[in-house]
């Protein structure tokens, strides 16, 4: 295996980990930023206020993306196990 091959292999690796983290992060990221908003403007500045709608929106967001996830997971975990034969000595 050469060097470009295990950088393309490592990338390929990192792209299917965000991607497949992206449906959890970003309902996070955007009830985060609305309970912030609401924090500000009510003046509650409890970060124990916010945990719960976080809590909620990755369940959800697992609820529904989890076979997005598990689908991206195994794609790339398969095709790394067929790769396998290209990188072991004959």
């Amino acid at each position: 295996m050469t060097s470009t091959a295990a950088l393309q292999w490592f990338r390929d690796m990192l792209f299917a980990a965000v991607v497949a983290a992206s449906p959890a992060v970003l309902s996070v990221v955007i009830v985060g930023l609305i309970m912030a908003i609401l924090q500000a403007a009510t003046q509650v500045n409890d970060q124990a206020v916010a945990f719960g709608p976080k809590a909620i929106a990755v369940i959800v967001a697992l609820s529904l993306g989890g076979a997005f996830t598990l689908e991206t997971a195994a794609d790339f975990t398969s095709s790394a196990i067929r790769a396998i034969a290209d990188v072991t000595p004959r």
